[in-house]
């Protein structure tokens, strides 16, 4: 079965020279459809660089990255953008939400970007919306909102035109207890439906949400493991095909 997301001995390199740092640092990792996956690291680990490249925000240095069986090395400026605008539902720790905007406008902009007609789009991002928790409070403004609702706006504008990967940089990184909750309660959900969700963080309460864990440290993946509490405590398998258990130190 075709992977879909497939990196092959990928290299990040800044600075080439005396000054060289390698971000990322022979990295190979394979994510298979419908996997919660987490990608845990410090700051300074890599993880975020990795995520910029799972997400087509940025590309190898060396190394091959395929996405859905493609060649990221081989897809035009204008693919890439297709490919992270119709398949992959970002969710950012900042929450990036338009001031100006409502709620419901922030889940309609992606929409607006496909050329999907207004009223198509306003009654997707109405469902989103309604899906998160925020039916009552679609007509807000962002600063009208609690942090942990910012946060499912966001979510709602990741996940309104059904994307298959979820990619989430430190979701609950700004949110209090309750919120994290009910930020996982949602991601949980989306993996229930089949989509591929993959969190990045440093916590490791998160991580242990999800049902396999990669860890990276100094640009190197360090461990890659099945979550042995994910069974027990959400109720179902997890997939097991695709981890592969190391330990570099």
């Amino acid at each position: 079965m075709e992977h879909l997301v497939d990196v092959r001995n990928v290299y990040k390199i800044y600075n080439p020279g005396e000054n060289q740092v390698n971000a990322l640092d022979g990295v190979s990792l394979t994510i298979d459809r419908g996997e919660f996956v987490a990608i845990i690291g410090q700051s300074g680990s890599g993880k975020s660089t990795f995520m910029n490249m799972i997400g087509l925000l940025d590309t190898p240095t060396e190394g091959e990255y395929y996405i859905n069986g493609k060649l990221v090395d081989d897809l035009t400026d204008d693919e890439m953008s297709v490919i992270r605008n119709e398949e992959i539902g970002f969710i950012f720790q900042g929450f990036n939400l338009i001031p100006s905007l409502t709620a419901l406008e922030n889940v309609e902009l992606p929409l607006v970007y496909r050329g999907m007609k207004k009223d198509e789009r306003r009654k997707i991002s109405i469902a989103a919306l309604e899906k998160v928790g925020l039916g009552s409070r679609m007509d807000h403004l962002p600063k009208a909102l609690s942090g942990g609702q910012q946060q499912r706006v966001a979510v709602a504008r990741a996940i309104a035109a059904a994307p298959p990967v979820i990619l989430a940089d430190e979701p609950t990184g700004n949110l209090d207890t309750r919120s994290t909750k009910d930020v996982m309660k949602i991601l949980h959900q989306l993996k229930d439906e089949g989509r591929t969700v993959i969190v990045i963080t440093h916590d490791n309460e998160i991580a242990m949400e999800a049902e396999r864990v990669v860890r990276i440290r100094d640009g190197r993946i360090v461990e890659d493991y099945i979550n042995p509490g994910f069974e027990e405590k959400y109720g179902r398998k997890a997939k097991y095909d695709n981890a592969n258990p190391i330990d570099l130190g």
